[in-house]
């Protein structure tokens, strides 16, 4: 009989390793993380927290303002159409003139104002929409700022290198690292090809390119997400909520990057790597809101949560 518990026990030990296994990376029923995977996470997230952080990262957005036709002044005086941020340079250090789709500016004599190291006195700014240019980016001390185009509207976006939210930022608090959320699917093409409405939160509304959806199960049950691809992206881009936004996450919802199908249509979805889009930092971004059909009804207790702003 002893022999007979004995084999029992080796045989339980032995389904559990199976078990373990079929989860990959030494993950059991229990959510435990090999140190490997854990590693990975934490790594790809430290990458992001020292993008965040950079002197031109999200946390550096200082101000967001829309070009009106003709002339429009920028500087550090509240009567400019354009305000920097007090204390960081002249009054009025220049204008920025928008003549139907042409955009320049015109620099104050003897404002120092730098584009690519050098002094500009007046030069034509290109925006970031423009395809296959870099938008125009001009700066003072700390200071940098190019223009943006959204839904046909031109705007001004500011950045500082020296702002209070990089000054005061501490991190971004994540749920436990949990392998289980790393979950195999696989990309079902839409047949025919089909656009995705975005609505972004300044309430403009576009249509993006998706090659199918993501279609997986967490809990047995089967979910599907739209993803947006780009031309030459080498990841899928994915804009969902789910069960936790507005309470443990942001309201908002996050983004997911989702690598490429393999050539039989497998993807993996690591909800580990979900992330706060812009609008969860700043104020002055102005970022792609999830389309209806990619609300999860299940809670996703998985990457980063809600960003809490120091002093809040």
């Amino acid at each position: 009989m002893k022999y007979k518990g004995l084999l029992s026990a080796v045989l339980s030990a032995l389904f559990a390793v199976l078990l373990s296994v079929s989860q990959g990376c030494g993950t059991s029923r229990d959510g435990a993380v090999d140190p490997r995977y854990s590693d990975e996470i934490a790594k790809w997230h430290a990458d992001r927290i020292e993008r965040l952080k950079s002197p031109t990262g999200w946390l550096s957005l200082a101000g967001l303002y829309w070009l009106k036709p003709g002339e429009n002044t920028f500087g550090t005086d509240p009567a400019n159409a354009i305000v920097f941020p007090a204390g960081k340079g002249p009054a009025i250090m220049g204008t920025i003139i928008v003549e139907g789709a042409n955009v320049r500016v015109k620099i104050t004599p003897g404002v120092d104002v730098l584009h690519d190291g050098a002094p500009v006195d007046t030069l034509v700014l290109h925006h970031d929409q423009e395809e296959g240019i870099e938008p125009t980016v001009l700066s003072h001390g700390s200071l940098s700022w190019f223009p943006i185009e959204r839904a046909g509207r031109l705007g001004i976006r500011v950045k500082d290198g020296e702002s209070e939210a990089l000054r005061l930022f501490t991190g971004i608090e994540r749920f436990p690292v949990d392998r289980r959320w790393r979950i195999e699917g696989r990309l079902e093409p839409h047949d025919p090809p089909k656009t995705v409405e975005i609505t972004s939160v300044l309430g403009d509304v576009t249509q993006e390119p998706s090659p199918g959806a993501l279609v997986f199960e967490i809990g047995g049950k089967t979910y599907r997400l739209d993803p947006i691809a780009e031309s030459g992206d080498d990841e899928l881009f994915v804009v969902f909520s789910d069960a936790t936004s507005g309470k443990e996450t942001y309201g908002g919802g996050r983004f997911l990057g989702v690598s490429r199908p393999a050539e039989d249509g497998k993807v993996v979805i690591d909800f580990n790597k979900a992330y706060n889009p812009p609008c969860a930092l700043s104020p002055y971004a102005t970022c792609p809101l999830p389309p209806p059909q990619n609300h999860l009804p299940t809670a996703v207790r998985a990457g980063e949560k809600t960003y809490k702003k120091p002093g809040h």
